[in-house]
Order: structure tokens, then sequence, then C-alpha cells
């Protein structure tokens, strides 16, 4: 029995005791695990390939971050504030009742994952209402975070309520699941058409929401 295998243990405990960059810990163990094992180079690089080709669609998501937190970095919200600032008769109610029916429109689709709150909401959608806020008149910090939570609170409610039209999701299927268990017999096409009106009531529902906190902070801007 080859022990030396087990080197790659004693450098990732190593690494993270001395507190390395954890991506770097997990290469080196497993550099030094393959070649302990007997296996090249070529070898190593190519079993690093085979298991990110095998998980590629989870892996794409976490590849997704760091590229936001460049973007970031590189001045995006600074970017989405200005051009929000810039167009007239932009108001927080309108931004993200705009985006809400963006929201639900796309998730009815079966389009859940091209926005989000990572990779839309906290770069653009919150700067760009926090904008349209401060555009009538100065914030306090408490209306501020509420500003920033209703612009979550949106991408939930977009998601949530549309994702439900797209006869192909989870949640439709799960429901014919459980009907069927009741003995009910329904077809998924069936409960994607009873989905509608509840995602047009929350789309005006939350549409009120929106307007009412934009009247609100109107008022008390104007102060």
């Amino acid at each position: 029995m080859n022990l030396w295998v087990l080197s790659g243990l004693v450098v990732m405990v190593g690494g993270f005791v001395l507190r390395l960059n954890p991506l770097v810990v997990v290469l080196s163990a497993a550099l030094a695990s393959g070649l302990a094992a007997g296996l090249q180079l070529v070898e190593i690089v190519s079993a690093f390939g085979k298991a990110f080709n095998d998980t590629r669609y989870v892996s794409v998501v976490w590849i997704v971050l760091p590229v936001i937190g460049l973007l970031e970095r590189g001045g995006l919200q600074e970017r989405a504030k200005m051009l929000i600032s810039g167009l007239k008769g932009a108001t927080l109610g309108r931004l993200l009742t705009g985006y809400l029916l963006l929201r639900q429109s796309t998730a009815a689709l079966g389009l859940t994952s091209i926005a989000g709150h990572a990779q839309t909401v906290r770069p653009l959608v919150a700067p760009m209402a926090e904008a349209a806020a401060e555009a009538q008149g100065e914030l306090a910090e408490t209306d501020r975070e509420q500003v920033k939570a209703m612009a979550a609170a949106t991408d939930n409610i977009g998601l949530f309520f549309g994702e439900d039209i797209f006869i192909a999701i989870g949640s439709i299927l799960l429901m014919k699941g459980f009907m069927e268990q009741q003995g009910i017999m329904l077809a998924p096409f069936d409960l994607s058409v009873w989905a509608i009106p509840t995602a047009i009531f929350a789309l005006i529902i939350h549409g009120f929401r929106l307007w009412r906190l934009d009247r609100r902070l109107g008022r008390r801007t104007a102060r």
C-alpha cells in the first residue's frame, strides 16, 4: 500500500493552518496526491478537466460570482446609479415595477436564472433604485436600507409568482404529484394556467406597495 498518496491531506491541513489561499491549497494537495500515486502531470490535469466537465452546470454558477465582483470593483454600481440619475421621470416605484414585470415574464418562460440577488439585484437593481429614490431628495439611512430590501423583495416576488406559469418547473410537478396522491388528476398545463391570475394579483399588490413607498419617500424628502 502506497501511503504517500495521503501526502495531499498533509498539504491541505498545512495550507489551511497557514491560512493560505484555499484554491491554491486544494490544487497543491491534489497535485501532491496525484504525483505520489505515480500519475503524470498530463493525467492530473486531465482529471481536473474531467471533474470540471462533469459538474460544469454547478461550476458555471460559481464562475459568475467573481466576474460580478470584478465588475463591481470596476465601478458597476456607480455606473448604474449614474444611468438612472440621468433619466427624467425615473422614480423608485416605476423602476422596481418595471423590474417586477420583467422578472415575472422571464420566469414564466422558464428563464429563472437570468436574474437574481447576486447577479442582478446587488450590482444593478439596488443601486439604480437607490439613485432613483435619491433623485427625489436626501434619504435617511433607514430609508436607504428599506429601498435595498424592497429591491430584493421585488426579485423574490417576481420569481416566485412567475415561475409557476412555466409548465416544466419543479413546483408544478410537485403539485401535480401531490394532487395525484389525493386522487385528483390534473395536467401540468392546467396548473400553469391557474397560476396566471395569482401572478397578476401579485403584480398588482406589490406594485401598489411600491407606489406607496414611492409616495412616502417623496413626501418625507420634500420636507
